[in-house]
């Protein structure tokens, strides 16, 4: 079984507490639909182009958001791939979210096979690696250097159960899921248990834990944005040494939950701008989007569509309930309807 070793020390706490305001007053901040929906569309982007320019991708932020909103993009096939598969990604964790889907190790591999879709050949893809791997740093001036030697193929099955058998624990026992994410973010790493795109899988499960577990702030804020702004820090700090062995996460955890602090925050100064606190109460009340109207907006985010039944489903509510959450976000221009009668279905206005 892993048992990952770290300690609480103050520093972290005091991170976390730092968070939890954080957290508190993002959630209550009410904002038009309009910039909800721009702040999303932005932690998308910026997930997607940080995540893959960590590993090298040229594509900037401009061209990113072409690729969301479906345009062309005039750049190398291999890094349009990248990113649009880590954007399939994050929709894929919103799908695990919304539907309560447990998190398995098939659900690891899923999201692998999703990050390096038409980038590695297809029995790698989504497959354990069946050979070794090392982590090189590469100069110029000298000649290659290992820097890592990842644990023999043969251990990776076994490690990558044991990581998904302590999160189930650390749900049970309540260990705060900033921790978890953390955590599982540097094992995975460490395992590298792909032949390629490790570091986007450990950073794509990360989020979905945040995600499952109510940490998600709205879907604002984007993680990898901190490690890509200074990523020599970034290596440094979740590289364990030459070779795979049990590690201390201590101080992995406080870059980590410092790194969360800074984005969070970040958000939260983008909110305070934005919000429509000053706006008259009646009004704020007509423009602010309740927990439902989130859910389907995060339904159709991942789906791509949503039916009355759909909505149904996902709202756990009456279908005249559900009928009324639709026709409202479409009277807020969000949401535009497509045909009539049973076949209809409703998708966001971009």
């Amino acid at each position: 079984m892993f048992k990952p070793k770290y300690n609480l020390n103050n520093k972290i706490v005091s991170l976390l507490t730092a968070i939890a305001q954080a957290k508190t007053a993002i959630e209550k901040a009410r904002l038009l639909p309009t910039q909800e929906l721009q702040l999303r569309r932005q932690a998308l982007v910026k997930m997607s182009q940080s995540s893959t320019a960590i590993e090298g991708n040229q594509l900037n932020v401009n061209q990113v958001e072409a690729l969301l909103l479906g345009k062309k993009v005039d750049a190398p096939q291999r890094d349009i791939y990248e990113v649009k598969n880590y954007l399939k990604t994050l929709k894929y964790i919103e799908k695990i979210v919304n539907e309560n889907l447990q998190l398995t190790g098939k659900v690891i591999l899923r999201m692998h096979r999703l990050v390096t879709d038409k980038t590695l050949p297809k029995e790698q893809s989504g497959y354990y690696r069946k050979g070794k791997v090392f982590v090189v740093k590469r100069s110029m001036f000298s000649p290659d250097e290992v820097i890592y030697t990842a644990p023999e193929a043969k251990l990776v099955p076994e490690l990558m159960e044991d990581l998904v058998e302590w999160l189930f624990a650390a749900n049970k026992e309540n260990i705060h899921p900033i921790i978890q994410a953390g955590i599982s973010h540097r094992q995975l790493a460490s395992i590298h248990p792909f032949s390629d795109g490790n570091g986007r899988t450990a950073r794509a499960l990360a989020t979905l834990i945040l995600y499952k577990n109510g940490y998600d702030f709205r879907r604002f804020f984007a993680l990898e944005d901190y490690y890509n702004i200074d990523r020599q820090k970034y290596y440094k700090a979740v590289h364990i040494g030459p070779k795979y062995r049990p590690a201390d996460f201590t101080k992995w955890l406080e870059y980590f939950v410092e790194g969360f602090k800074e984005s969070i925050l970040r958000v939260q100064e983008q909110i305070d701008a934005l919000s429509v606190a000053k706006i008259s109460k009646k009004l704020a009340n007509q423009i602010y989007l309740n927990k439902k109207q989130l859910q389907i907006i995060d339904f159709i985010n991942a789906v791509g569509k949503i039916t009355v039944s759909d909505a149904v489903d996902i709202l756990h509510c009456a279908r005249r309930t559900a009928q009324l959450e639709l026709q409202k976000l479409k009277k807020l221009k969000i949401t535009k309807q497509v045909g009539k009668g049973p076949s209809a279905f409703y998708v966001v206005i971009k």
